[in-house]
C-alpha cells in the first residue's frame, strides 16, 4: 500500500474498536423440522387410553378449604390414628400438589405412593393446599386428594397435619408394609 492509500485507511478505521472474542452471534438455532414434525404428528393423535390405577373420580367427597380430613381403614389401630393426627409418627416423605391440575396430581400422588411403598416407608406427608377461592367453590385438589387416599390400597389412614407441617392444607399418610405382612392389618 501506498502512503496515502495507508493513512485515507487509517483515516477510515478512527473510532473503531477491537473485537474482544473470536465467536460470531449467528442468531437463533435452526430449529429440527423433522423433530418438530414428529412432535405435530403426536399432538394430534387421541390418547383415549383410559389409564387404571385404582383412583376413581367417579364421586369426588367435596371438602371445604379449612375441614381437616380423618379417615381410617378397617382394622387400624385407635391410638394410631391418634398419633397420626397429633403428628406424632415422624413422616419420611413429603410431596407437594400445589399447582397442579387433577390428571397431573393423580399421576404424582400414585408415583409417590408406590415409591415409598418400594422403601418400606411408614408415614408421608402429602400437601395439596386449601385452594380458598373467591368465586366460592371447593378446592378441587384437596377434595381429590380425599377421595383418592380413601381408594389407594397401601394407604391405612390419613389424618390432616399439625399448623406447623401445613394444617389443613396436607394430610400424614400412614401406609401398609409389604415385607412385614401381619403387622399393620
Amino acid at each position: 500500500m501506498q502512503d496515502d492509500d495507508f493513512s485515507l485507511f487509517k483515516a477510515q478505521l478512527h473510532g473503531v474498536k477491537p473485537i474482544k472474542h473470536d465467536r460470531a452471534d449467528t442468531g437463533k438455532p435452526k430449529s429440527d423440522r423433522a423433530r418438530l414434525a414428529t412432535l405435530r404428528q403426536a399432538a394430534t393423535l387421541r390418547t383415549d387410553t383410559l389409564k387404571v390405577d385404582g383412583l376413581s373420580d367417579q364421586f369426588v367427597i367435596d371438602v371445604g378449604p379449612e375441614d381437616p380430613l380423618h379417615w381410617a381403614g378397617n382394622g387400624v389401630q385407635d391410638g394410631q390414628m391418634r398419633k397420626l393426627k397429633l403428628g406424632q409418627i415422624p413422616f419420611d416423605g413429603s410431596l407437594d400438589l400445589h399447582g397442579m391440575n387433577v390428571e397431573k396430581a393423580r399421576d404424582t400422588l400414585w408415583e409417590f405412593l408406590a415409591e415409598a411403598t418400594k422403601l418400606e416407608i411408614r408415614c408421608v406427608r402429602v400437601t395439596h393446599g386449601k385452594a380458598v377461592r373467591t368465586d366460592g367453590r371447593r378446592p378441587m385438589i384437596k377434595s381429590h386428594v380425599n377421595t383418592w387416599l380413601r381408594q389407594h390400597p397401601q394407604v391405612l389412614g390419613f389424618s390432616s397435619c399439625i399448623a406447623k407441617h401445613g394444617g389443613t392444607g396436607a394430610v400424614y399418610v400412614i401406609l401398609k408394609r409389604t415385607m412385614m405382612d401381619g403387622r399393620d392389618e
